[in-house]
């Protein structure tokens, strides 16, 4: 069964959590696991995972939908809980309310500043799946001097990649005249608010991005495949707490290769996994999405468990650069693809690269 937070409790968490993480950078971290390993306990009773009702989140409502995730995870149950974005999903994560995560690498990153000895990053899941859209006739950067654009959270991958670029392009970010203003709010209510003058635009996530370009007359302004090398970075990776991957390495491994057969879908059978994800959507409280959204929607997603690791360090500068964290992280230990190669292996695919981040 899914269960959706309500959104305005969990704003409330997800600001303080992010304020405090932003003022002194611990945050949770006293309640969080230690760094003493766990005893292999066997598979787990149940797994708790968490994700959003977005298509960057594909892999995640194949999985659950499809039953991949279940038919691996043989006795253990699973039960699901979705999400706005990363930051109030990294408060669950880190106050022992989920297992594993679907989340954006930002909010990842934030997530093993504040406990680095709380979490790993276990796979990546989406490539992709970002666009600035705004009103016809904003054609260039300086045209949002004054504008109201949206991101789904404070200090989410898209906050993190909206603002990085205003400072990149030397855009003030404030209000007034000769600034840009960020607005920080829910996806499921951004379309309104654009449709009703309140934003201009927003750096949004699939299938966000799309509705506003096919039921709202927005125009795509950047993709953010664009500004990266190879049209690549990690948009959606898997975290889990690290005493969970100790505990029941089993139960992680079977989850991995529920999650390796659900992305695997979208490249062997594209219109399956499109049908698949929709219906996940539906599934877990959102609406199924039209057609059309729907195909422009995975049109500029790639499903794919590499995590990306070599981009990490950078995206932790980005959220200097972006003035959501006061210093970079060392992302040194946050990736454990190990799990991930087993099942990689299994299926008959290459492995993937840690980066060297998977040592301290």
């Amino acid at each position: 069964m899914t269960r959706s937070r309500s959104r305005r409790a969990l704003a409330v968490v997800a600001a303080a959590v992010a304020a405090l993480a932003l003022a002194a950078g611990c945050s949770r971290a006293q309640e969080a696991p230690s760094s003493t390993p766990v005893a292999d306990q066997g598979p787990a009773q149940q797994l708790r995972l968490g994700y959003f009702p977005n298509i960057t989140h594909a892999g995640a409502l194949i999985g659950v939908q499809n039953g991949l995730f279940a038919q691996n995870l043989g006795q253990t149950k699973l039960t699901t809980e979705t999400f706005n974005a990363g930051p109030e999903e990294t408060a669950a994560l880190l106050g022992n309310s989920i297992d594993i995560g679907f989340i954006g690498s930002g909010p990842a990153i934030n997530a093993y500043k504040q406990n680095p000895d709380g979490i790993r990053v276990i796979s990546g899941a989406t490539s992709g799946g970002a666009q600035l859209v705004v009103r016809p006739g904003i054609t260039s950067p300086q045209q949002l001097l004054g504008k109201k654009i949206a991101t789904p959270q404070l200090a989410n991958t898209q906050d993190i990649a909206l603002k990085k670029w205003l400072k990149e392009n030397n855009l003030p970010i404030g209000t007034g005249p000769g600034a840009v203003e960020v607005v920080n709010i829910d996806n499921a209510r951004a379309l309104d608010a654009y449709k009703t003058g309140q934003l201009d635009g927003g750096w949004l996530p699939e299938p966000y991005a799309s509705q506003f370009v096919l039921q709202a007359g927005a125009t795509q302004l950047i993709d953010e495949r664009t500004l990266w090398p190879n049209g690549q970075f990690p948009t959606t990776v898997v975290i889990a707490r690290t005493d969970f991957v100790q505990a029941h390495p089993a139960t992680v491994a079977a989850f991995l290769k529920g999650l390796v057969a659900a992305e695997d879908l979208g490249t062997s059978n594209p219109a399956a996994a499109k049908a698949a994800a929709n219906a996940g959507l539906g599934a877990s409280g959102s609406k199924p999405l039209p057609q059309n959204v729907l195909d422009r929607a995975w049109s500029s997603v790639s499903l794919n468990p590499d995590p990306l690791a070599a981009l990490f360090p950078q995206l932790a500068q980005d959220a200097v650069t972006a003035g959501t964290a006061k210093s970079a992280t060392n992302v040194k230990g946050l990736i454990d693809v190990g799990p991930l190669n087993q099942a990689l292996t299994q299926a008959g695919r290459p492995t993937v690269d840690a980066a060297g981040l998977d040592q301290k």
